[in-house]
């Protein structure tokens, strides 16, 4: 079923580094010249994207292998309650009086803390008293995705980051004396059977037919000199996992990090930093091998400049796979988007950071 869609919809997200909010109304514009109705949103993160779809009225499918994606999916994705049910939750959780427990711990300081913290302990007292009660609450599966997905946005607002949790400011940022207060998440009553699938993508498009797959893969840096060693992306965001989960797990390092966050366990094949014996990134191959193992009529692809593939690389991955339909440039700083030359580097002479929108119809 086509459709013709000319605005985005409303989304909600926290701070993220692969968040698509800026290149969504491309994103969205693509897709709404194709006649289709069930879609994959194959690396989802905050959801953003797979709000967009779902809200466009197209049957989604979001998939990750973070367990706080998979809630803030089903939060968005899989609500077909009015968004008032949700507020007698909501004033519960914010009259709690906090205390200092584990949270407090390892992540809350004082303003004459010379620790680098995340959270000033006044909010920690309160995210303590919050996760323990919800836990104690006689939830639903969705009623417990939202109470943590207000939870982890509240905490957003409130943080002493640069947008992650692998190093904190050293002073105290403006948000962070902010109160730590939950707000109603901007969620939307779900007129389709959504679905929302956490594991591998590998797994996830296996025995599963969509009309179309959007991929947003996380990067490895192009920086040759980038050791090995690097702190891999999905570490990032090991306090969301450890506020989800909140299984007090074993810590490392001065950011307090989860052990299973550590680089050599958490990595993704599409980080993958080495070449092959041909000298080609063992990366692009898991991007091929995804292209060819999704049963999908069309593929999406982002990419970025700062990529470990050049762009003729990729565009050599797609085409085997696919008839190139449309590949859009898109200027992160001006947000500008203009028709792709294939003769051209992923940026030139140019060091701007540029994303990278590939439209394909499979063979």
């Amino acid at each position: 079923m086509k459709k013709t869609i000319h605005t985005v919809p409303p989304t909600q997200g926290i701070k993220y580094a692969g968040s698509k909010l800026k290149i969504l109304p491309y994103i969205v514009g693509l897709i709404g010249e194709l006649d289709i109705d069930t879609v994959l949103d194959g690396f989802s993160g905050s959801t953003r994207v797979s709000q967009a779809f779902a809200k466009s009225g197209y049957l989604t499918t979001s998939s990750d292998i973070s367990v706080w994606s998979e809630t803030f999916a089903r939060a968005y994705l899989l609500n077909k309650r009015s968004p008032a049910h949700y507020r007698p939750i909501i004033d519960h959780l914010n009259s709690l009086k906090g205390y200092e427990g584990w949270f407090s711990e390892h992540y809350g300081g004082t303003l004459q803390n010379t620790a680098k913290r995340p959270f000033q302990l006044k909010n920690t007292r309160k995210l303590d008293a919050i996760r323990a009660e919800i836990d104690t609450m006689n939830l639903d599966e969705i009623e417990r995705a939202v109470a943590l997905t207000s939870l982890i946005l509240a905490l957003d607002s409130v943080d002493n980051t640069l947008g992650h949790y692998v190093a904190y400011l050293s002073g105290w940022s403006v948000r962070s004396h902010k109160e730590l207060k939950l707000e109603l998440p901007l969620l939307f009553v779900n007129t389709r059977d959504n679905q929302v699938v956490r594991g591998d993508i590998f797994d996830t498009v296996c025995n599963r037919r969509f009309d179309l797959a959007y991929f947003d893969p996380p990067y490895g840096s192009n920086n040759a000199k980038m050791p090995p060693s690097r702190v891999r992306y999905n570490s990032y965001y090991h306090i969301w996992t450890t506020v989800i989960l909140n299984d007090r797990p074993t810590l490392f390092g001065k950011a307090n990090r989860r052990v299973d966050s550590r680089d050599g366990v958490s990595a993704s094949v599409f980080e993958e930093y080495r070449k092959d014996r041909e000298g080609n990134f063992l990366a692009l191959q898991s991007i091929k091998k995804l292209i060819d193992a999704t049963n999908a009529s069309y593929v999406l692809f982002s990419y970025s400049s700062g990529g470990r593939a050049t762009r003729n690389e990729l565009f050599d991955i797609l085409r085997s796979s696919g008839r190139l339909l449309k590949a859009l440039e898109i200027d992160y700083r001006k947000n500008v988007m203009s028709q792709m030359r294939w003769t051209h580097e992923w940026t030139g002479n140019d060091t701007a950071y540029k994303e990278y929108l590939f439209l394909i119809e499979k063979y």
